[in-house]
């Protein structure tokens, strides 16, 4: 695929009528300033994936890959949070989102310390904990601790207020904030939150998420699929697209992996697009979080 013909049919990686929420901490709760970016729907048509050229070693499929070290890095002391894509003070125009995915943050947060009170807009905003316990709070009356083996879905709609917290006074929490731009604007903002633990499989990938109430994991306003594998080393599964146009963006959560024979470590991202299919095999113990969304606005 030609670089400007890709340009032209992908997806901006504008905010999209969404609260940002800045990193800069205030006081104790980490209450964060907050800034709303309206749309351009000129660059929503004409500019995304900057960055996203074809591998051209991979003749099968076109790929993206931003290694771990590439990432934007924020400190705060309280937070300690990785940007995959441009976030509150870090902006790089070449890694502005994969298609409708927009954020994608691996946070560490101190004992006792947090998010304070602050609003979303449409966007559905998934969180999945690493390690530790991570407290929510919201305006629709959710109070909940999610674990190591949970997954949260918050869809902002109309307007959310949330707060989060690491629960534990004694151990940082670790979790993936994810943000997916929403093909429904306006929606009426709604919570939910699942265990893994009961659907959970070894050595294939296993649906988190999907677009459908009534399938396995938690659902999102948007045609997106998450799944999840953990392999030991050796083992492999072949992951099929749900839906044409479609694109995936795979982070390696553990371990090391080959994707298609891309070599990918810990903490890696790889998008790929154009292709019905892809394999990825653990060349050590591994744990891959794969996130399929439209590579085009719906």
């Amino acid at each position: 695929m030609k670089r400007k013909d890709f340009l032209k049919t992908s997806v901006v990686g504008s905010m999209a009528t969404l609260f940002g929420v800045s990193a800069l901490p205030v006081h104790q709760a980490g209450f964060a300033k907050l800034k709303k970016e309206e749309p351009n729907n000129s660059l929503i048509n004409n500019k995304v994936g900057y960055n996203h050229l074809p591998n051209k070693e991979l003749k099968t499929m076109n790929t993206i890959i931003h290694r771990s070290d590439t990432r934007g890095d924020a400190n705060h002391g309280w937070l300690h949070s990785k940007h995959t894509f441009s976030f509150a003070n870090y902006h790089n125009p070449e890694r502005m989102n994969f298609g409708v995915l927009r954020v994608l943050n691996d946070d560490t947060v101190s004992e006792s310390r947090g998010f304070g009170t602050h609003p979303h807009q449409d966007m559905e905003i998934v969180s999945i904990p690493l390690e530790g316990d991570l407290k929510h709070e919201d305006n629709m009356g959710n109070k909940t601790i999610i674990r190591e083996g949970d997954i949260q879905v918050m869809s902002a709609g109309t307007g959310v207020m949330h707060s989060e917290y690491n629960n534990n006074p004694d151990k940082p929490v670790k979790f993936l904030q994810i943000w997916v731009i929403p093909n429904k604007r306006n929606v009426e903002p709604r919570y939910d939150q699942i265990s893994l633990k009961d659907i959970a499989k070894e050595n294939e990938f296993y649906q988190v998420l999907s677009p459908n109430k009534d399938d396995q994991g938690v659902w999102a306003h948007q045609d997106a699929w998450f799944n999840i594998g953990k392999f030991t080393k050796g083992n492999s599964d072949t992951y099929q697209i749900n839906k044409k146009g479609n694109g995936v963006y795979a982070f390696i959560l553990e371990g090391e992996v080959e994707l298609n024979g891309e070599k990918l470590s810990k903490r890696d991202g790889m998008g790929v697009w154009d292709t019905d299919s892809f394999t990825v095999k653990a060349t050590e113990d591994a744990r891959v979080l794969l996130m399929e969304v439209p590579m085009q606005m719906n």
